[in-house]
């Protein structure tokens, strides 16, 4: 044997016994995955694209991608795992029993990445996921060939992200994607900074992007109320010719487009962050020319003037005439201004377009939206006008109005007849304008007369000025002042259809401004048991307080003698509503708790997720009394904290209100004296309803009583048991001696959490509702046993568990129904 070929044929089966053999696959099924260990490859018919495991650069990471395989230079177009990487080549890609593709390790079946699609039974078995030669890898059913899920054309706002660098392909800082807001264009961004713009669709390409000089692709865009969507495609008669074509964003943030030509990339175009090319590079009204004028940049459009060397102002020589212009000047290739703001009208054409314009004295200018379907489509501006550009042989046109400048002499003669006319219409209307003008000047010195002495009666407003913005929008250091009639407006007049509730400081009504916020008024009743005292207070105290779980306050209104206060809204009502009326919010209906049995198991599954709230919304109860008792610059006794002041937001996240009882005590002080007893049936402490003293233990109390509300779903003021105890709070006190107290919490809640953190709810809340105020621990105290499971002292025997001590005192409740701001005013003689 010739001694050469004999080294040839060593050196081949040496190489065969290191390299493991690769194969390929052409579907990966339940039966079949696909190993990293084994070299297995999925190919897609015509072999353009393989599907496996790669390391990238020279990362020792493992990673499931596509590529094309038919080029020497691995180019990756897709990675699976892109931010969870595998750390050896025990990976399998596979068709697990519920019908998705998972990625996993040999020794572990959790997956690391999945296509998570929703089979029905039937369908688990017969899945299976195989690769298209568009380099798309689909997830399909073996019987029906029906897709259910694609790696490409899946979801709404695709668009491509850098990597990392070239060994991470982890999501990287850059992000190449299309804008559909105005008239949609193509623009990168790093993060949310948005950094360049490829400029509008002409109909052939975007503004500011060169064509295909080799006229390989057939470019499509879509642009309708379901999608805007650009396609690059071989032209069909090419399709035969091995054309390989690559668009990216690099991890320097360069939008790249190629070509593979033999054995390498060749470049044909990349995006560029020059001084002209930088979103507002210029400023407004001005465009970038790099070409004429070196030393300026920056020229201001016609009708403008420079302001700056980058701004643009319009000019003040002259005076344009709207409507009797002279036409438009044309501007060529052009980089339009940034189209997200342009209005759109794709039915007109270009003659229509320049009419509209011409029409409306604020359209700044206008262009053709389509040029290669000879200017159909109509897109203007009425604002200023940013990010624009000129090219030598790119672009297109763009008409900016030119309206005709009157000489002196015309301009004279113009104001003279104005003059006249003025003259003869003034002589006819002098008695009725000089009648308005007088008795809207005694108007308006009544009404400043009034909010001078408005301010006066409340200190807050001392250093305020008397009047401000009437929508609000405009505050001053303290809390703004509301004028009547902008109340008046936003309520409909306080129409019934306003009106979100009764309480015992009056109706509350929903508001809309003019700057379109959304507002709750409470306007204190004739007839309510607060007073202009309680209604200073809770000016005073709300506006200076400001936490996440404290209603926030925005201002009030005063007129004779109408007092409101201005809140935020909340549209979930107030927490008494969710846990007594048995309402819950599912799939956006109100929905008995007592059919949650007839729900769907989805239905169901949403209210569980409701009912985990409750949670939360104790801890942020405590979290809130904790900030007015010791965060706060002032120490704050609430003295009314029930589920009725309690609000909740969007997202169930609750807000106390009604701070019209609140008491401001010294800075060491944590208990007071009052001979007026004010607050509510079933939340007031022993020591307060008796005897007059209140301090934070009282606030406490409330909280305990609250708190066990919650987790009973029961008003602890209406319930009546006929055992040894006749209300809610010795109920559970009973049961909880017993050892049984789970019997007594609400069915929905006993779903939502596992018992022993419900019995340790159960708990806090008769530490907090212990006789004594000495026993009850404090805010803090409550805040850290909810947060952490720490050993809980046994509480002592509650507070009025035998009889009602209310019966024997001199004391009125509300018979209105629970509402947003319920309070029920009492007053009781202390001893």
């Amino acid at each position: 044997m010739n001694p050469a070929k004999g080294n040839i044929l060593l050196l081949l089966l040496s190489l065969l016994l290191v390299c493991p053999i690769c194969t390929s696959l052409d579907t990966i099924t339940p039966d079949q995955p696909l190993k990293d260990g084994d070299g297995q490859l999925l190919l897609s018919n015509q072999k353009t694209f393989a599907l496996g495991f790669f390391n990238p650069g020279s990362s020792n990471h493992r990673y499931v991608g596509i590529w094309y395989n038919q080029i020497i230079e691995k180019t990756v177009v897709w990675v699976a795992n892109r931010d969870v990487p595998l750390n050896d080549t025990s990976g399998v890609l596979s068709i697990n029993g519920k019908g998705n593709l998972v990625l996993h390790t040999q020794n572990q079946t959790t997956p690391i990445w999945s296509t998570n699609v929703s089979f029905s039974v039937s369908s688990t078995n017969n899945s299976m996921a195989k690769l298209l030669d568009i380099g798309n890898l689909v997830l399909v059913l073996q019987d029906s060939q029906h897709v259910t899920w694609q790696n490409r054309r899946t979801g709404l706002n695709r668009f491509l992200t850098s990597w990392k660098s070239k060994d991470d392909p982890g999501i990287g800082n850059y992000s190449y994607q299309m804008v559909p807001t105005g008239y949609p264009q193509a623009c990168l961004y790093m993060g949310r900074t948005l950094l360049w713009c490829a400029g509008s669709w002409t109909g052939l390409r975007w503004s500011g992007v060169p064509e295909m000089k080799s006229k390989l692709f057939n470019v499509s865009f879509v642009n309708n109320q379901d999608e805007t969507t650009i396609m690059y495609s071989i032209f069909s008669n090419l399709a035969d010719i091995k054309v390989f074509p690559k668009s990216m964003v690099d991890e320097s943030g360069i939008v790249r487009r190629s070509l593979w030509q033999e054995t390498r990339w060749v470049e044909y175009w990349s995006s560029s962050l020059a001084l002209c090319d930088k979103y507002l590079s210029c400023g407004p009204n001005s465009y970038c020319d790099p070409y004429n004028e070196v030393n300026f940049e920056c020229k201001c459009f016609p009708r403008f003037e420079p302001k700056s060397s980058r701004d643009c102002v319009r000019e003040k020589q002259g005076v344009s005439m709207c409507n009797n212009g002279e036409g438009f000047v044309k501007l060529a290739n052009m980089k339009l201004p940034d189209t997200s703001i342009a209005h759109v009208d794709m039915s007109l054409s270009m003659i229509e377009c320049e009419q509209k314009c011409l029409r409306n004295c604020s359209c700044m200018a206008y262009a053709s939206a389509n040029e290669s379907e000879g200017g159909i489509g109509c897109l203007t501006w009425q604002g200023h006008l940013v990010d624009a550009r000129t090219y030598p042989d790119l672009g297109q046109d763009f008409y900016i109005p030119q309206y005709a400048k009157k000489n002196g002499l015309t301009q004279k003669k113009r104001m003279l007849a104005i003059l006249g006319v003025s003259v003869a219409i003034m002589f006819l209307l002098v008695v009725p304008v000089v009648y308005c003008f007088v008795t809207k000047k005694k108007k308006d010195m009544r009404h400043n007369t009034y909010s001078d002495s408005a301010e006066s009666t409340l200190p807050y407003f001392q250093d305020s000025p008397s009047r401000r913005d009437l929508d609000g929008t405009r505050r001053n250091s303290n809390l703004p002042l509301f004028d009547l009639r902008t109340i008046v407006a936003a309520t409909n007049n306080f129409s019934i259809a306003n009106k979100l509730g009764q309480g015992g400081f009056g109706p509350v009504y929903k508001g809309l401004l003019q700057n379109g916020m959304v507002i709750a008024v409470k306007r204190l009743s004739k007839c309510s048991g607060q007073g202009i005292e309680q209604f200073k207070t809770e000016v005073a105290l709300i506006a200076k307080l400001q936490h996440r779980n404290l209603v926030r306050i925005l201002g009030c209104c005063i007129h004779k003698e109408e007092k409101m206060l201005i809140y935020e809204y909340l549209p979930n009502k107030s927490l008494d509503s969710f846990i007594f009326e048995n309402y819950l919010p599912i799939t956006n209906i109100l929905v008995p708790s007592s059919k949650i049995l007839y729900l769907s198991n989805k239905a169901r599954m949403q209210c569980n997720l409701i009912q985990r709230k409750r949670f939360e919304i104790i801890c942020r109860i405590g979290r809130g009394i904790l900030y007015l008792h010791q965060d706060s610059r002032l120490r704050i006794i609430h003295r009314d904290l029930k589920a009725s002041n309690v609000l909740l937001d969007n997202a169930l996240n609750p807000k106390i209100s009604d701070f019209g009882m609140a008491r401001i005590v010294g800075g060491d002080q944590i208990e007071a004296n009052t001979n007026c007893v004010v607050g509510t049936y079933g939340y007031m402490s022993p020591e307060y309803a008796m005897q007059g003293l209140f301090s934070i233990k009282s606030d406490v109390y409330s909280f305990g009583v609250l708190l066990l509300e919650i987790i009973t779903g029961k008003k602890n003021s209406t319930y009546h048991h006929d055992g040894p105890s006749s209300n809610l709070i010795g109920h559970v006190w009973d049961l909880w001696r017993e050892d049984n107290s789970m019997k007594m919490v609400d069915p929905l809640l006993a779903e939502a959490y596992p018992a022993n953190e419900v019995s340790r709810c159960i708990q806090i809340g008769l530490l907090c509702v212990q006789e004594h105020a000495i026993d009850r621990p404090t805010m803090s105290t409550v805040v850290f046993m909810l947060g952490n499971d720490t050993h809980l002292p046994s509480p002592k025997q509650p507070a009025f568990i035998l009889k009602d001590p209310y019966t024997s005192t001199n004391r009125s409740t509300s018979s209105t129904s629970n509402s947003i701001n319920e309070i029920t005013l009492s007053t009781i003689d202390g001893r």
